[in-house]
Formats: structure tokens, C-alpha cells, sequence
């Protein structure tokens, strides 16, 4: 539900139209000062993720079903990182949408084909896109009660946080963030880094009353990461397993 009596996708339309000319470039520095002037219930990461979601040409639209034909979001056109303006359909072509970016992946790509099957009958996600769509979906099976954390319009998938972006950002049942970081085959002791550094930056940035807490998802766990992660509280390490069922079919 939007904070205030119109969502945030109509409120950015409404920064840009008082502050923003033809093919002047912006960054997301220049947006936040007028929202938290404004609209300071808005978090400055919401205000973030609006302007990359309102992007025509951002890949991380994808992750986002509700950005679609006619949902009011195609209003920026991306050029590089943290470089923004206006969008011009004369120039910059047509938005991307979740559905156009699934339907335009090579041939192979169906998720039974990105499964890389092993001599066992068992198997690997070839993509770590295809283990995050996988999860996103069905986060009760790592935990009760565990659901993708929303915004509004935006989801915890590809989640940014400080330049970079959290593969899984999703909430427990008493309303602590999780961080889920993903790694499609071997899980080595460096992405615990990675991993302390995304449930860090969700601390100092997003609003909660309970301890951050971070999942890190592989195919195989590694006997040094198991060693770091062993001095950590609030990290959990979990193995996924693909098994291939056969039934036949009567002709």
C-alpha cells in the first residue's frame, strides 16, 4: 500500500516534470533531497529503486511483475551507472518488460534445459537466475513463514543495496530481514563477505526492531566456508538438491 495517498511511481513523475528538461542527465543524488523535503516517509532506497525500476532499458525491470504495459512506470532512460534522464521513444526505443526479456532468451533456456543433469540422475541450476526464480517462489521451503520482502511495487529480487545488488532480500515471520545469498555450485569461505557486508548495509538502512539475519544457498557447501561461517551468528548455510522423477505414459 502506498504511503501516501498516491504511490511513488506518481510521485517521481512528478519530480521529473518540475525538474528535468530533454536529455538532461541525472543521478539518484539529485532525486532524494526533494523526496525527503517532500515525502520523507519514502525511503531513500525506495526513491532508488523507482528511478532504476522506471528505467525503460533496465535489466532489473525483470524481477518486477508489476512493471508492465500501462502500469505508469516507463519514464527514464538508463546510461550508465547512477546516469539517468528522460526517456524519448523517438530515440531510445521500447520499454523492457518482464515478459519481453523471458520470451527473448535464446533457445535452450527453458528451465528443465538449464538444469546441467549429473551421472546420478541428480542436478545443478546452470544459472543462478534460475536458482533465484526457483527460491523466490518458494521460500517456505527454506523457512516457514519466510516471504519476499515488497515496496510497493518492488520486490527483494536483485535487491540494491549500495551499488550492488542482493540476490534474495526477504522477511521472516516476525518481520526480520533475511539476506539469501545464492551460488549456483560451490559455496567458498569469500562469500561470507560478501554475505556480512549486504546484512550490514540492510541494518544501517532499513527500518527493523529485529537482528539481520543472512542464508547462503549452494549446491555444495565447502569445508572452509562451514569453518568461517561457524564463528557467526545469525548465518545459516543450506545445500539444494535436484532430483529427476520418471513416469510412464500409457499411448
Amino acid at each position: 500500500m502506498p504511503i501516501y495517498d498516491r504511490p511513488t511511481k506518481t510521485i517521481m513523475a512528478e519530480w521529473a516534470k518540475a525538474h528535468l528538461k530533454p536529455n538532461q542527465v541525472f543521478s539518484k543524488a539529485d532525486v532524494l533531497p526533494w523526496f525527503a523535503q517532500h515525502y520523507p516517509k519514502i525511503k531513500p532506497n525506495t526513491v532508488g529503486m523507482h528511478v532504476e525500476g522506471m528505467s525503460i532499458n533496465n535489466p532489473i525491470r525483470k524481477h518486477h511483475p508489476a512493471i508492465k504495459p500501462g502500469s505508469a512506470h516507463d519514464l527514464f532512460f538508463k546510461l550508465g551507472p547512477d546516469k539517468y534522464r528522460l526517456w524519448d521513444p523517438q530515440s531510445d526505443g521500447q520499454p523492457l518488460y518482464k515478459i519481453d526479456m523471458e520470451t527473448a532468451e535464446p533457445l535452450g533456456t527453458a528451465t528443465e534445459e538449464l538444469e546441467a543433469q549429473s551421472e546420478d540422475g541428480g542436478s545443478e541450476f546452470a544459472y543462478e537466475q534460475d536458482l533465484q526464480n526457483y527460491l523466490a517462489k518458494n521460500l517456505h521451503r527454506i523457512e516457514p513463514g519466510l516471504r519476499l520482502h515488497e515496496e510497493e511495487d518492488v520486490t527483494g529480487l536483485e535487491y540494491p543495496a549500495g551499488g550492488r545488488y542482493i540476490d534474495i532480500l526477504a522477511v521472516d515471520a516476525q518481520g526480520g530481514f533475511v539476506v539469501i545469498e545464492l551460488k549456483v555450485s560451490r559455496g567458498y569461505d569469500r562469500v561470507v563477505g560478501q554475505l556480512l557486508r549486504y546484512m550490514a548495509w540492510v541494518e544501517r538502512n532499513l527500518e527493523s526492531a529485529r537482528p539481520v539475519r543472512g542464508i547462503i544457498v549452494a549446491k555444495e557447501i565447502t569445508d572452509d566456508l562451514k569453518l568461517a561461517a561457524s564463528r557467526i551468528d545469525g548465518v545459516r548455510l543450506i545445500e539444494y538438491q535436484i532430483e529427476f522423477k520418471l513416469k510412464p505414459v500409457e499411448g
